[in-house]
């Protein structure tokens, strides 16, 4: 074939068979279907035109009638930065401002990490985006390392510590018969592995069980932890949610803090503030002292350059507007309080009317969990029951998110659960 690059006029005689000859990049990919059982729920609920229908399978906060709330908070936010310049120098300003804020909320307002800049800050892609930034600087600074994480989990931190190619173990956590922790076999894991290990715990509203440890056992894992000198990265999604209350949700990291643990945590504000779409997080790593802390975030920062350079303005925008304004952060602690009394009041309500219908089963666990969601402990057969006879849609193993339960539905769903335990 002739020589083409000699001039730009030579590049039309490239023959006719070279210039539309089928690229063989990427041939035999398949296509990846998404099969996670929450995946499916979702695509089932939306294309089913039964007006009883229920999603149960939502990880976001909806409000009695089963809609997206906009908490007042966020519209007052919304108001304050119309019209905003987003220049690129504010970017980093406001995005350090959201860390220092997001930060108290985890340590506490007047902790002596803050003041002293023992800690390692980055805005992150919500809390997806700080887990991956993490397991990626696992990796490369700790590359012999492995992740430990309950069993189970929320299904996505299997992908996301994979995909850093980081190997995972499984230490126990839910116990099946009791619908709670099992307690004691998570000490024994956690004494048995090896020194030095990295485990990724749930500080509160554990995903997807509602199960927490009590304060006391959590003083007893983080005793244990000091002992064996492990790493715990906490994954806080739901703060405020277990409890109502985001200080007391945040007391199992500060019982490690208090023991001498170093830690490092994830924080999400797409629940907690109505801010899916935001895509709004924060990942911060303890450190020794102010030294190493520029050192680790100089780390964390290259570490996401690479990834997505830096984040979207408007979502930090909204958050550490809030965060750093006492009456708008006062309001939000309000609607956080409001949407977890919701969701308790619809576990008990629940738990209830199960019992009123003569259950032969025991349903304590449904106000005994906290949090988001409630583990049930229907079997794949009876969720599959829920979803062909009365549309009624959850993951296989039995997760139910208590934000889709209403006033409204919460007696046709206690119903059809009901219907499909009653013979065990």
């Amino acid at each position: 074939m002739e020589e083409i690059y000699d001039s730009p006029l030579k590049l039309h005689s490239i023959s006719m068979h070279d210039e539309y000859k089928d690229s063989t990049h990427f041939l035999g990919l398949a296509e990846i279907e998404d099969y996670s059982s929450c995946g499916m729920s979702l695509r089932l609920f939306l294309l089913t035109l039964v007006p009883t229908k229920i999603n149960l399978g939502v990880g976001a906060y909806r409000d009695d009638e089963g809609k997206p709330v906009v908490l007042q908070c966020v519209k007052e936010a919304e108001a304050k930065i119309a019209g905003c310049d987003f220049l690129e120098s504010v970017s980093s300003a406001v995005s350090s401002k959201l860390v220092e804020e997001s930060v108290k909320l985890v340590y506490g307002k007047n902790s002596d990490i803050i003041k002293e800049g023992r800690f390692a800050g980055v805005q992150a892609l919500s809390g997806t985006g700080a887990c991956r930034l993490f397991a990626e600087f696992q990796r490369r600074f700790y590359p012999e390392s492995q992740i430990y994480m309950t069993d189970p989990t929320w299904s996505n931190h299997h992908n996301i510590w994979r995909d850093a190619l980081v190997p995972e173990r499984t230490f126990h956590y839910y116990h099946p018969d009791s619908k709670g922790l099992d307690f004691s076999a998570l000490l024994d894991d956690v004494k048995n592995a090896p020194d030095g290990s990295f485990f990724l715990l749930h500080p509160c509203a554990h995903n997807p069980t509602g199960v927490d440890p009590t304060e006391e056992q959590w003083r007893e894992i983080s005793y244990l932890f000091k002992v064996k000198n492990h790493f715990p990265f906490f994954d806080m999604a739901y703060q405020g949610f277990a409890s109502g209350d985001l200080d007391r949700d945040a007391r199992s990291i500060q019982i490690f803090v208090e023991d001498g643990n170093v830690i490092g945590c994830a924080q999400s504000f797409a629940k907690n503030m109505g801010l899916y779409g935001h895509r709004v997080g924060c990942l911060n790593v303890l450190c020794n002292d102010a030294k190493q802390a520029v050192a680790i975030k100089s780390q964390l920062q290259q570490i996401a350059r690479a990834m997505y350079s830096s984040p979207p303005i408007h979502g930090i925008l909204l958050v550490s507007g809030i965060l750093s304004d006492p009456n708008m952060k006062a309001l939000w602690v309000k609607e956080v309080k409001a949407m977890a009394n919701r969701i308790q009041s619809l576990r008990t309500t629940l738990r209830k009317s199960l019992e009123q219908l003569s259950s032969p089963l025991n349903w304590e666990h449904i106000t005994n969990q906290v949090g988001m969601f409630c583990f049930s402990g229907l079997t794949p057969e009876q969720v599959d029951r829920l979803l062909r006879e009365f549309h009624i849609y959850m993951t296989l193993d039995g997760r139910m998110s208590m934000a889709g339960v209403t006033t409204g539905n919460v007696s046709y769903l206690a119903n059809a659960i009901h219907e499909v335990t009653k013979f065990g």
